[in-house]
């Protein structure tokens, strides 16, 4: 399924004409994977200079609008890493890899430490961390940091360190257009664009990709403008392999309010004993899953969207009127306001919800260093797909796995640093020209805008071959106009890598005849491990 259209550049270049930049290591992202990767880097002794590029300002990715938490085992007498690691094992849905699990589980404590050490401030009940439960986990063992603000503190503390640290040089409202590759494939940095200044040459020994997620896809998601599965494009156009795309997460619980961006009401608050109630005041969660409320996200997805349809409905609704006033406020200061900002009030009145794409389950096939299927390139965080989730992200193991892999990423890119020497700045005379295209072009935002639409009707909470395929076609027609353009700017080359990633995903859900975790198919509601206990790998030579 190779589209006819895909080139490998997304603009022509020369890169002995341009700006050229030289480091040890380029970081694209700016989330907990990205800087924690950059500031383990950075300790390298000698070597590990690292340049940071993100694609808005620095605090603005998914890690910082993280509300729910970070899951790690702290209570071993109440918990332990082989509840956690059944737990994610039970949500990934019979195709996470054990190993990693295991690895991931039992690594987080130690990673959880050092952010103390650097000042996160963990949530305490006296002097021990407050640990509270979600919906998929054994145990309480769920961190928080000034309640509802977990990613934000993380990414704060991260993000202030690497902006003093005298090896990480920070570059903000950087669009990274492609990876550079040489003629046997190894990454060599990326091809880099400012407003001010244009293209920019980046030339680098290693390259960690660390660009989130893709929510900006769906009509309806939690994920901020930036999220449009960038990194995931431009891995595919280099060669990288992709898996589990079929596999995107979405969150039960977003406030629906017509017209007003969606916002999220973290599952934390389910945990807390928040029910779930139709417009009619029905709690109807009993009825779909002996775990209520605090069933897996697919599951509550699913439930939520079937009452609807029963009650003609647009949305159901979060009643939390049993709950202590006080401890409520304090718990959700976030949320609160969010509320209040719309006259609600969390304490007294029902809480419209209704569910949105939220988290990328595939991504760019890593192994369990980070490594990707291209030489000298590495993927961590939501752009990845390290094996740990599986089917169904567990609740809260998002940011573990991005303090763990960016930590082991950055640890293996130190000891092939030192192993490698230190070689002189790379230099390749890499040109690429994008024959004139003579096709009408469409306009960029009508595009997107139906294509979040397409994608959110035929390849969302529920899916069948016939929407599937139509999707496909209707996204094919798209590229037809649009692939083969070269744009100017951000709003084209995003559009660009959303018709990529969008057509990938619907392939993959087409392809995957069952229903598994977040992929569920309306004309094949069974889960068949005979056939499908086993993963969907997209790649340049696979869709040839």
């Amino acid at each position: 399924m190779r589209h006819r259209n895909l080139r490998r550049y997304l603009v022509g270049f020369e890169t002995t004409g341009l700006p050229q930049i030289f480091t040890d290591c380029l970081v694209i992202g700016g989330g907990v994977a990205g800087l924690r990767a950059a500031l383990e880097i950075a300790e390298a002794p000698g070597e590990g200079r690292v340049l940071v590029v993100t694609k808005g300002e620095l605090l603005e990715s998914n890690s910082y609008y993280a509300q729910g938490g970070i899951a790690a085992v702290i209570d071993e007498k109440a918990d332990s890493p082989e509840l956690h690691a059944a737990d994610t094992l039970a949500t990934g849905c019979g195709i996470s890899d054990p190993a990693v699990v295991e690895m991931v589980v039992r690594e987080g404590p130690e990673r959880i430490r050092e952010l103390l050490a650097w000042g996160t401030p963990f949530d305490r009940d006296g002097e021990r961390l407050a640990l509270t439960r979600e919906g998929g986990h054994s145990a309480r063992r769920i961190l928080h940091a000034s309640g509802d603000a977990t990613g934000r503190e993380i990414t704060q503390i991260l993000a202030a360190q690497a902006r003093v640290h005298p090896k990480i040089a920070l570059r903000e409202r950087t669009f990274t257009i492609d990876l550079l590759t040489a003629a046997d494939g190894a990454c060599l940095g990326a091809l880099l664009w400012q407003p001010h200044s244009g293209l920019t040459v980046c030339w680098a020994r290693f390259t960690v990709l660390a660009t989130g997620g893709a929510g900006r896809l769906y009509r309806e998601t939690t994920n901020p403008d930036l999220a449009t599965g960038d990194g995931v494009s431009i891995a595919y156009r280099a060669g990288a392999d992709l898996s589990d795309l079929e596999f995107y997460q979405f969150h039960p619980t977003t406030l629906y309010i017509a017209g007003a961006s969606r916002a999220l009401i973290s599952e934390a608050v389910r945990g807390e004993g928040g029910r779930l109630v139709d417009r009619n005041g029905v709690r109807f969660m009993p009825d779909y899953h002996p775990d209520a409320e605090l069933a897996p996200r697919d599951v509550v997805s699913r439930a939520i969207v079937r009452q609807m349809a029963k009650t003609d409905s647009t949305n159901v609704f979060l009643d939390l009127k049993h709950l202590p006033q006080k401890e409520l406020y304090a718990r959700f200061p976030f949320i609160k306001q969010i509320c209040k900002d719309f006259d609600i009030d969390i304490a007294r009145d029902l809480i419209p919800v209704r569910p949105a794409a939220h988290y990328m389950v595939g991504g760019v096939c890593v192994d369990a260093l980070g490594r990707t299927t291209v030489e000298r390139l590495y993927a961590s965080g939501e752009v990845s797909c390290t094996g740990l989730h599986g089917a169904n992200r567990l609740g809260s193991n998002s940011l573990l796995e991005a303090i763990v892999y960016g930590y082991r990423t950055g640890r293996d890119v130190i000891e092939r640093l030192a192993a490698n020497g230190s070689p002189g700045p790379l230099r390749s005379n890499l040109s690429f020209k994008v024959a004139r295209s003579d096709r009408t072009v469409l306009d960029v935002g009508d595009v997107g805008n139906s294509l979040r639409a397409v994608m959110w009707r035929n390849v969302g909470i529920e899916r069948d071959e016939r929407h599937l395929r139509e999707t496909e076609e209707i996204i094919e027609f798209w590229q037809s106009y649009v692939l083969d353009k070269e744009f100017a700017g951000p709003a084209g080359w995003e559009l660009q890598n959303m018709l990529t990633l969008s057509r990938l995903i619907a392939r993959s859900a087409c392809e995957r005849t069952e229903s598994r975790g977040t992929h569920f198919r309306s004309d094949f509601p069974a889960r068949d491990d005979g056939k499908w206990q086993r993963h969907i790998t997209r790649g340049l030579k696979a869709d040839t």
